[in-house]
C-alpha cells in the first residue's frame, strides 16, 4: 500500500463533500470511536485486525474481505479486542442524494442498499476472487483521487460508479448463482472463442471483457473445471495448432508464429515443457508411429 493514500483517522462522523468519501486506515492501539450513527451510506471492507463491529446491539466478528454496509440512521460501533494488531480498512462514505442519481441510473447500483434497508442485512462475505477485484477497484480510486493526470475530474466518478457497482455485482452473484447450463453455455463459447482467435492476443482482462465477465469468475472457473490455468488453456491449444501444423506439412517458422507465438525461442521452450522432445523429435516420432500403424516400412530418411 503506498504511503501517500493512507488517511490519518480522525473521529468526524459527518461528511464535507457532497457526493462521497474514501478514506483507507492503518492504526495500531485504536481507540475506537463509540456508538454512533450518521446521515450517509458507510461502506466498510476489512482487510486485517482482531475485532468485532456491532450493529443494532449484534456484534459481527469480522474476517478480511468482509463487508459491512451501514446505511442511515442505523446505529453501530467497533470493538477492538487486540490494539496490538494492525486494524486496516477501506472506508468509503456515500451520501443518500448520490445513492437516489444512481438508483436514477439502475437500481443495480442500490442492491446491497436494499438488502441493508429491507432485510437488515449488514455483513457480506465475499470470495477471495472477489475480495481482491473490488480491493483493487477501491485502490484504484485512491490512487486517481492522489494524482493529478489528465481527466481526474472525469475519471473520479468513474471509478466509483464501478467501484460501487462491482460491490454489488459481487453480492448479487454470490446470491444467484449461475445455473449450470449457463455456465456450461458460457465455457463452450469461451472456448469456442480462444480456438478461432488463438493468433491474437489473448489476455484474461480482453477476454473477460468481451464476455462481460469478471475475470476473476472465468480464471476460478477454467482453475475448477480443467485443473488448469486458462493461461495453461490457452497454451496448450497453441501448441497443439502449431504441433498439427508442423505434422500436416506447415513451415515451423510459420506455424508459430500463426499461433501466436512472438518469437522461436519462446515457442520452442513452451514447446519442449509441454510434450518432453524438440518440434523437431516430435515430428519424427509422431511420423514414425503413424507411419508404422499404417503397416508401412519404416526407413531412415524420415523426418
Amino acid at each position: 500500500m503506498k504511503r501517500t493514500l493512507r488517511s490519518a483517522f480522525n473521529t468526524r462522523q459527518y461528511m464535507l463533500s457532497q457526493d462521497f468519501e474514501i478514506f483507507y486506515y492503518s492504526d495500531l492501539h485504536f481507540k475506537p470511536v463509540g456508538e454512533h450513527h450518521h446521515d450517509y451510506y458507510e461502506f466498510y471492507l476489512f482487510l486485517e485486525g482482531d475485532m468485532t463491529m456491532v450493529i443494532k446491539n449484534l456484534p459481527y466478528t469480522l474476517k478480511e474481505g468482509d463487508l459491512v454496509l451501514v446505511p442511515p440512521g442505523v446505529r453501530h460501533h467497533a470493538l477492538i479486542k487486540d490494539s496490538d494488531t494492525p486494524y486496516r480498512r477501506f472506508v468509503l462514505w456515500i451520501s443518500r442524494d448520490y445513492c437516489d442519481q444512481l438508483r436514477a441510473g439502475s437500481p443495480d447500483y442500490v442492491y446491497m442498499m436494499k438488502r441493508a434497508n429491507l432485510d437488515e442485512k449488514y455483513v457480506f462475505r465475499y470470495t477471495s476472487n472477489g475480495f481482491h477485484m473490488i480491493q483493487s477497484k477501491f485502490l484504484r480510486l485512491l490512487e486517481e483521487m492522489a494524482g493529478n493526470r489528465f481527466g481526474r475530474e472525469s475519471m473520479i466518478p468513474l471509478c466509483l460508479n464501478d467501484l460501487i457497482l462491482t460491490m454489488n455485482r459481487s453480492v448479487y452473484e454470490d446470491e444467484h448463482p449461475k445455473e449450470a447450463g449457463e455456465e456450461t453455455d458460457l465455457f463452450q463459447n469461451l472456448t469456442s472463442y480462444i480456438e478461432a482467435h488463438l493468433d491474437e492476443e489473448l489476455s484474461l482482462d480482453s477476454i473477460a471483457e468481451k464476455f462481460y465477465v469478471s475475470k476473476y469468475y472465468i480464471a476460478h472457473y477454467f482453475k475448477k473445471n480443467l485443473g488448469i490455468s486458462i493461461h495453461q488453456y490457452i497454451m496448450k491449444k497453441r501448441l497443439d495448432g502449431c504441433a498439427a501444423a508442423y505434422l500436416a506439412g506447415e513451415n515451423i517458422s510459420k506455424a508459430y508464429l500463426r499461433f501466436g507465438f512472438g518469437d522461436y525461442s519462446s515457442f520452442y521452450r513452451a514447446f519442449r515443457s509441454e510434450y518432453g522432445m524438440s518440434p523437431k523429435e516430435y515430428k519424427e516420432t509422431r511420423s514414425f508411429n503413424i507411419y508404422e500403424t499404417a503397416g508401412g516400412t519404416v526407413n531412415s530418411s524420415v523426418h
